[in-house]
């Protein structure tokens, strides 16, 4: 029997409360999202002051070998498979004792760093190398300088690229559904799942996280904007 779209509707989202399943869901992924952004900025940090450091470094000592090679491997690794796969086996090999939504964040946290770390790096390397010298013979140590001076110059060049990578991470956990995590999408087919119907849940699910990123999208044209007239005074 063909039912009206208003009854599939009705069936899909309102009978029993069913949009609460994406409610959670949308709860969780904007969880995920902002905690593994900000391990990934403090992670991808870290990697990029080691990477920089090591490249400008004219005596290198063993410690900062030994950082700028597991670095190097944990960019290699991380950039080099995909995010679904290391999912899976921080859930079911690492952590598998872990809380789920811990889980992804620090899953998510620790794709994100690889990405984010490249974006640092060539910010603090896109700031003139006067800056530093500039810095130096003020008196400042070479971390003093990096702290005070190269790294806000930094930050500021590559937030839009940083920004960006939110939006990219919001779309990107949407596979936290793997492993029994209930975000937005896995919100959206539990629905299909309990109902039969596929259309109207998973083209809201789509609508939703459309409308997130068109604004999110409209939020980093606002910063550009304002970063690029902060340059011209």
């Amino acid at each position: 029997m063909n039912r009206s779209l208003a009854e599939r509707l009705y069936d899909d989202f309102i009978y029993q409360k069913r949009y609460m399943y994406l409610v959670r869901g949308l709860g969780n992924t904007v969880l995920i999202t902002v905690f593994a952004l900000l391990i990934g900025v403090v992670l991808g940090a870290i990697i990029a002051l080691i990477r920089v450091n090591y490249i400008q470094a004219k005596k290198k000592s063993p410690l900062l070998v030994i950082a700028n090679f597991l670095s190097g491997l944990y960019l290699t690794v991380i950039r080099g498979t995909p995010m679904v796969v290391q999912l899976m086996i921080m859930y079911f090999v690492i952590w598998a004792s872990g809380a789920p939504i811990l889980i992804a964040i620090v899953s998510f946290g620790l794709n994100s760093g690889a990405y984010v770390a490249e974006v640092i790096r060539s910010g603090i390397q896109s700031v003139d190398r006067g800056q530093s010298e500039a810095g130096r013979s003020l008196g400042l140590s070479s971390r003093q300088t990096m702290a005070f001076i190269i790294l806000p110059q930094a930050f500021k060049n590559v937030a839009p690229a940083i920004f960006n990578e939110f939006i990219v991470l919001l779309k990107e956990t949407s596979v936290a559904g793997y492993v029994g995590i209930q975000d937005l999408t896995k919100g959206g087919d539990i629905i299909r799942s309990i109902t039969y119907d596929a259309f109207p849940p998973l083209i809201v699910v789509a609508l939703v996280y459309l409308v997130i990123v068109i604004g999110l999208t409209q939020v980093l044209h606002a910063i550009e904007g304002r970063l690029a007239k902060s340059d011209l005074r």
